[in-house]
């Protein structure tokens, strides 16, 4: 059964339709057609041509050389692009990352077979009402496998990052890996360590946020021993005992944990690594045998966090986001807190990342396997008393002060420094414990007494 045109948006027709004008071919190809072919909807719609570069440079007004040596220009179909390629194939990949060569072809079958999967290998024009499959790809999306094209240690052995695909697609299509090309990931390690780290990290994030659940793909991970090569810290964990607060060892707590979170990637990753120090840090517990404790399990695990994060080349505003979160995921409430110790624990994360963090912690209950029903219900009450304060409270940061730097220098005569930043941050620690001292009056009244004693930490 073809997918139905009305599908594909009327940008992309319009390149369709002026390549055959030209007497040029025109076809969808790779990911867009197989989503469609599944019944599901596609976005990224890519175009394939046996026109040279060139030719479609002349053929539409508007056309980016995005990368015309490769074979693909950026038509601008009003404000939408769509990236049209040539049909090529390829040379030997020397470096495992990309090819010697690049050849253009005339006919879309040459195209397909240098692709990686057969599901990734159709064809449509939507035209003609054309489909080609010269690899069974449509079979592989009815018996749920995933297959790569011709020999699968070839395609893996041309391209490093595959492997990682692999794992990738069988878990957000929910597809079976055929043995053949299960077998081929393991042994091809060598050419997967040579990927760039930033693109390593991209499938990682995907496979963590589109995954079906994201656990089967963590799973697929550890035995094919591409997490070895990624995370190898997470390893720890398997067959690693918790105590009786936990069904399960640390690896697989963890991956409830991921199924658990909510789909961003910044909690996902966080819930991936919020326990990854806890085999470092266990302690037998006295009495219970088979038990262990975790002493300040999180806050090396922040620090583990770090590491790992950096060196999957990740911004460092969204390392620094998941390493808070990992660093405080593990506190527990208690009903009986003063209002203060809620302000300055609100102060320290920052009401930003609060709802992440309590999403986290959900995640994290939900992932126990025992006593989940109280946890989640102490959750709810420290949520419910956090918001109270959020509402009630007249600063958790510095901004939020009635009074600035400057009214600090000029008040007390000093010049612009780090005592600043100290005298400021004293206040706020003042104001924490009392919000009705937050008055331009009272904070300049105080400035004198605070100067003698200014803050050396970060109430926040």
């Amino acid at each position: 059964m073809l997918p139905d045109p009305k599908l594909v948006p009327e940008e992309v027709m319009f390149v369709l339709r002026g390549l055959r004008s030209a007497g040029k071919q025109g076809w969808l190809a790779g990911g867009a057609v197989r989503d469609l072919v599944r019944g599901k909807g596609a976005q990224d719609f890519d175009v394939a041509t046996d026109a040279l570069p060139d030719e479609v440079l002349k053929l539409f007004k508007r056309v980016i050389p995005t990368g015309v040596q490769h074979g693909t220009v950026t038509v601008m179909s009003g404000d939408h692009p769509v990236e049209v390629t040539t049909f090529r194939g390829e040379g030997p990949y020397l470096d495992g990352r990309r090819p010697s060569s690049v050849t253009f072809l005339g006919e879309i079958e040459g195209d397909l077979s240098r692709r990686d999967f057969t599901v990734n290998a159709m064809a449509w024009d939507p035209l003609a009402g054309v489909l080609r499959d010269p690899f069974g790809g449509q079979e592989d999306l009815r018996r749920s496998r995933l297959r790569a094209v011709g020999e699968p240690i070839d395609r893996f052995r041309e391209d490093g990052l595959r492997p990682l695909r692999a794992v990738r697609f069988a878990c957000t299509l929910r597809l079976s890996l055929t043995p053949k090309t299960r077998r081929a990931i393991s042994e091809s390690l060598d050419v997967f360590a040579k990927v760039a780290m930033e693109r390593v990290r991209d499938e990682l994030v995907k496979l963590l946020v589109r995954g079906a659940p994201p656990s089967r793909g963590l799973r697929l991970l550890q035995r094919t021993g591409l997490l070895e090569r990624i995370a190898p810290e997470l390893l720890e964990g398997v067959g690693f005992a918790q105590n009786r607060y936990h069904q399960w060892d640390v690896w697989r707590h963890t991956l409830q944990v991921v199924d658990a979170a909510q789909a961003d990637p910044i909690v996902r990753l966080a819930a991936l690594l919020h326990d990854v120090a806890k085999p470092r840090t266990a302690v037998p517990k006295e009495g219970a045998p088979g038990e262990n404790t975790f002493y300040d399990q999180e806050h090396l695990g922040a620090k583990l966090t770090a590491e790992m994060l950096a060196r999957l080349k990740l911004p460092k505003r969204e390392i620094d986001r998941i390493v808070l979160l990992v660093d405080e995921h593990n506190w527990h409430y208690l009903p009986e807190w003063s209002d203060a110790t809620v302000r300055r624990t609100l102060a320290r994360i920052g009401v930003a990342d609060l709802p992440a963090l309590w999403a986290l912690r959900r995640a994290d209950l939900t992932g126990r396997g025992r006593h989940v029903e109280e946890g989640l219900a102490n959750q709810a009450e420290a949520e419910a008393r956090f918001a109270k304060e959020i509402e009630n409270a007249s600063a958790l940061k510095i901004s939020d002060l009635k009074i600035g730097g400057e009214d600090v220098m000029q008040a007390l005569k000093i010049p612009p420094g780090r005592a600043i930043g100290q005298v400021l941050g004293r206040l706020l620690e003042r104001v924490l414990d009392d919000p009705q001292l937050n008055s331009r009056e009272t904070l300049l009244r105080l400035l004198p007494e605070v100067l003698k004693n200014p803050s050396t930490g970060n109430p926040q």
